[in-house]
Parts: C-alpha cells; structure tokens; sequence
C-alpha cells in the first residue's frame, strides 16, 4: 500500500511539473508581448497558477519527507527559460522535417531529441528558434500540422539500430529517443502521428503497446 500511495504522488508531482511547463510558454508569450495589457494579465495569472503549482508540489513532499532541493532541481532541469527581447539576439522560423529544422536561411538546425520526442513534433509543424545571446536555442512549436494517427508494427534495423514504424506498405522512420521513452521492442504496437494531408519520412511516437 506505501507502495501504491508513493507512485500515486510521483505522478501527482509530475502532473504538476507539465502544468508549470505549459504555463512557462504562455509565461514567454506575455513577456514577448508585455506592452499589451491583456498579456500582463496573462503574466499575472501564470505566475500566480505556477507559484500555486510549486507550493503543491512542497506540501506533497514535505508530506512524504521527500528532499526538496531535488525537486527544484529538477523544476530547473525541466522548466524552459523566459527570453526577453533584450536576451534575444536571433529569431529564425523554419519546418521540422522529422530530425531537424530546416530554416528560412535554408540552414538546418539540431533540435534536442528528447524535445522532439515529449512536444511530439511530426514532419512539417512550423517552428521558431530563439538564440540567445549566450548561445541557447529555444525552440517553440508555432504551426503544428494537421495531424493522422495510426497503428503500426515497431522494427529496428539489425545493422543500424534505426527504429522504424510499418503499416501496409508504408515505412516510417522513429526518434530513438522516442522509442527509448517508451521502452519499445521490435514487435511492440506503436500508434504514430503523421501529417495528415502529405506523406512523410517520419512520424512521431504517440504510445507504444507492449506484446
């Protein structure tokens, strides 16, 4: 039963932790439009909820005598920064193709897989990268895709160690990180997301069923 309560509050703190995630985006859109009266209420209110959110978190594991600075420490960890302008020093939008960002400048640029993995980002979606001035990428999903979602079979290529998804005669290929999140085997049920009106190289992981 002690065991049952831990795992139950391990969840409610990570329920917690993607609630002060989404509210960290809102936080940087308020920022980035902070002259706007109705984004300073935005602000108010984000602040207010995560400050909320982060006394919750304190209660449940003071309540479990849990160490505390772990938690802080992985609020740190997850929680993206807040840019403001003077911080910015560029600002390139540009298309996920599966692995990367393929900017405007035509450059690509490396998106963090676990990023790409846990935002599930399908081939296509739109996105902003933010650089800052110490060298941060900051990456924010802008244009998401209209989106399918299918089953399919999990494989891995013996040779590579790629992952793959196949359906039918279709083949796409898989974010290992993706695959490693969701201790995936070859032969595993994975329910992917594609982009619903074009065909892709890729598709993004949005459960694996375990065989």
């Amino acid at each position: 039963m002690a065991q049952k309560d831990k795992k139950t509050k391990n969840h409610e703190i990570d329920d917690l932790l993607k609630d002060m995630e989404l509210n960290n985006e809102a936080l940087k859109e308020a920022v980035e439009n902070k002259d706007n009266d109705e984004s300073m209420d935005v602000l108010k209110k984000m602040l207010e909820e995560t400050q909320s959110s982060i006394r919750r978190a304190l209660d449940i594991l003071s309540a479990n005598n849990i160490d505390t600075s772990k938690f802080a420490a992985r609020v740190t960890t997850r929680s993206s920064p807040v840019i403001s302008a003077t911080d910015a020093e560029k600002v390139i939008e540009g298309v996920f193709n599966g692995e990367f960002m393929v900017g405007s400048d035509g450059k690509e640029y490396s998106i963090p897989p676990n990023y790409a993995s846990k935002s599930k980002l399908v081939e296509g979606d739109i996105l902003k990268l933010t650089i800052t001035k110490n060298g941060s990428f900051i990456y924010k999903q802008i244009g998401p895709i209209d989106r399918d979602k299918c089953k399919a079979v999990l494989l891995q290529d013996e040779i590579t160690g790629d992952w793959y998804a196949v359906a039918d005669s279709r083949r796409w290929k898989l974010l290992t990180a993706s695959v490693t999140y969701f201790k995936g085997q070859p032969g595993d049920e994975v329910v992917v997301l594609i982009p619903k009106n074009s065909k892709s190289l890729w598709a993004a992981v949005e459960n694996i069923i375990k065989q």
